[in-house]
């Protein structure tokens, strides 16, 4: 070995005493030229989920500690985390006939999204709320909920949550609430939608300040279908559509603001006509599919996964994506956009500047 080799190997032994480590050794991990997350584009089938979250119905009791029978969905590239992809978390929550999941709060945002059923009230700040399908519910930060079933029939629904995000941030902060509902009443209409529930009207009563996450409590369903289906009529009689044709979509918002209905958390709603699809597109936020009603494709990374009613996808960041639909399709997303845009992380494959024509360097 060389006088110089010689040094060159002590000076790496020091670095790793000193707990350092050089950059020019782990450059092209520490700044790629376009992400590599170790999540994977992955799907879940609904009735494969669903028909577990069945069997743990009859054996894994709902109540403290625990707290809720909620099944993560787990990202085959994060192994032994219950992440569907590093910022966010997914979940099929399943609650039995007459069953109570008790009061909590957590720093964590949240939200659920209803694929088939009712008959459960989700109480949030003391609010009852009722939860049906296509129906997309609340939870912000620290804000009290828990939920009751009312039937003789079990129900599920989709959980998501920033827990990742929150996991990464170090910012957790979770509080049990009492052990009993104070209220389990059955209101058509929440408090929260008889007061914001009115579409462009904001009431002179409340703050004049914005507020950072919606004070909604349910975005309902009719309302939903009904913009997606105004929008093809729209395209038919010859005005541009908002997104491509034969694709109609809508985010739910914050209607004191116009931002997000969740601070950390964006939601949307995706309707394709039969035979419609999507272009292949790239973006630097990720995020996880779900399929309402409909069958049709997804192509990731170009490798064609079918999907049908009820399946989950995670779609990790940089990851391309294209949809094409068979019948109608209609397609429910979450995704940790708001965050990558307030930290101007956000790019897709047409704004990321090293793929810009004379870039160098």
């Amino acid at each position: 070995m060389s006088g110089h080799d010689a040094r060159l190997t002590e000076l790496y032994r020091d670095f790793d005493a000193y707990g350092l480590l050089p950059l020019w050794t782990q450059r092209e991990d520490l700044m790629p030229v376009t992400p590599r997350p170790a999540a994977v584009p992955h799907r879940w089938r609904w009735k494969e989920v669903y028909d577990l979250a069945v069997r743990a119905g009859d054996l894994v009791p709902v109540g403290r500690g625990g707290e809720r029978r909620a099944i993560s969905l787990a990202n085959p590239g994060l192994p032994g985390l219950p992440h569907a992809t590093p910022t966010l978390w997914a979940a099929v929550q399943y609650l039995g006939p007459n069953e109570v999941a008790p009061v909590h709060r957590h720093s964590q945002n949240a939200f659920r999204f209803v694929l088939e059923g009712e008959g459960v009230w989700t109480l949030v700040n003391g609010d009852p709320v009722a939860m049906r399908r296509g129906d997309l519910l609340l939870t912000p930060g620290w804000a009290w909920h828990g939920h009751h079933n009312t039937t003789e029939q079990p129900m599920a629904w989709l959980d998501g949550l920033d827990i990742p995000l929150s996991n990464a941030l170090n910012t957790e902060f979770f509080q049990f609430g009492p052990d009993s509902l104070d209220d389990r009443s059955t209101p058509e209409r929440s408090r929260a939608e008889r007061l914001w529930g009115h579409p462009g009207l904001r009431p002179v009563s409340a703050a004049a300040t914005d507020l950072p996450k919606s004070p909604l409590a349910a975005y309902r369903w009719e309302h939903t279908d009904a913009a997606l289906r105004a929008q093809l009529e729209l395209e038919d009689e010859g005005h541009p559509g908002v997104t491509a044709p034969g694709h109609a979509a809508v985010r739910f918002t914050n209607p004191t603001s116009g931002n997000d209905a969740l601070p950390t958390i964006r939601t949307e709603m995706h309707r394709l006509r039969a035979g419609a699809s999507t272009r292949a597109a790239r973006e630097s936020a990720s995020s996880v599919w779900q399929v309402f009603e409909g069958d049709g494709v997804f192509h990731l990374d170009g490798k064609a996964v079918e999907v049908a009613r009820g399946d989950l996808l995670a779609v990790p960041s940089w990851a391309e994506v294209r949809i094409e639909a068979r019948g109608q399709l209609d397609l429910f997303r979450f995704g940790d956009h708001p965050v990558m845009e307030r930290l101007n992380l956000y790019l897709t494959d047409r704004t990321n500047p090293a793929t810009s024509e004379g870039t160098t360097r």
